[in-house]
């Protein structure tokens, strides 16, 4: 199984970019897809995760900004960030988990697998 993740850079504050986490070796419809991110000397947190019919679920901190969409035939999941602030500056990982739960969406020892991070800064 492989999740590669792309589309991080430089983005002012206020600006939008999009993320995208291509997984191959997996059957991707029976996978929910995580978003997470880590700051520098913080631990990883919860973004949003997405369900192969359209459910998403997303963190207090970026819900209304962020939004999490998949491409099923292209198994493929993005992250569009919109309205972006400074504190959204983060190494940002996709994951996959196939065992979630409604209470276990956001615990990330609870996702299969991993993929390697994109670094998005945003300048103030």
């Amino acid at each position: 199984v492989q999740l590669q993740a792309s589309g991080g850079g430089l983005v002012q504050a206020g600006g939008s970019l999009r993320l995208s986490c291509a997984a191959s070796g997996l059957t991707f419809r029976t996978y929910a897809m995580g978003w997470f991110r880590q700051a520098p000397g913080k631990e990883r947190e919860f973004v949003g995760v997405g369900r192969w019919n359209g459910f998403t679920y997303y963190a207090d901190s970026v819900k209304g900004r962020f939004t999490i969409s998949r491409d099923n035939g292209k198994n493929t999941v993005y992250l569009q960030m919109n309205s972006v602030k400074p504190e959204d500056t983060a190494v940002y990982y996709c994951a996959a988990g196939s065992r979630l739960i409604s209470s276990s969406l956001s615990v990330g020892s609870m996702y299969d697998y991993w993929g390697q991070g994109t670094l998005v800064t945003v300048s103030s």
